[in-house]
């Protein structure tokens, strides 16, 4: 437990902050296919500055909310050369550390990604655990899940893939914003 918290009143002096985040990235050839941390054996990549991980990117906007701290794009520009093709785990252990900045912990994380290809669930298991290891939280604080449009729009047409993203982290009392 931590300080404050006891039994009967657990996240005593902390505050639940919750975050939602979504992000789109259309598939473009030539690159791997980078999903929440994992890459997945596909024909097509994601168009984007960094690697274009579509899972990775949501979760940190979601993160970033339930901060308050603005979104991805705040904290690594797209017209930064330095962000180009990186690695988008770098930018998921950042929003990780701005938690531990502020005292915070994640309670969970909940991504959902938006595609008619690839299917996700074979892959779910592998993605929550990478996200739970970049994050340094339990394996069972993070959940992966895959959904279609049944076809329609740009992600049932196979232009891309969606993702939005859900978290609560708990920040203390005294370190929450007004």
């Amino acid at each position: 437990m931590e300080p404050g918290e006891s039994a009967q009143n657990p996240g005593q002096g902390f505050l639940p902050r919750i975050g939602i985040g979504f992000d789109v990235h259309a598939f473009a050839p030539g690159r791997p296919l980078m999903l929440c941390g994992v890459r997945i054996p596909f024909a097509l990549g994601l168009a984007g500055h960094s690697d274009a991980d579509v899972g990775i990117h949501a979760l940190c906007d979601a993160i970033y909310g339930a901060l308050a701290e603005g979104d991805i794009g705040r904290h690594f520009p797209p017209s930064d050369a330095t962000w180009r093709d990186a690695d988008s785990a770098q930018f998921l252990a950042h929003a990780a550390a701005c938690i531990a900045r502020r005292g915070g912990r994640l309670v969970n994380a909940d991504i959902t990604l938006i595609c008619e290809q690839p299917r996700i669930a074979p892959h779910a298991e592998a993605m929550a655990a990478r996200l739970a290891e970049i994050l340094g939280v339990a394996r069972g604080q993070v959940s992966v899940k895959g959904t279609t449009t049944e076809k329609l729009g740009f992600t049932g047409r196979g232009e891309g893939i969606a993702a939005q993203a859900a978290v609560l982290v708990l920040l203390p009392m005294a370190a929450s914003p007004a």
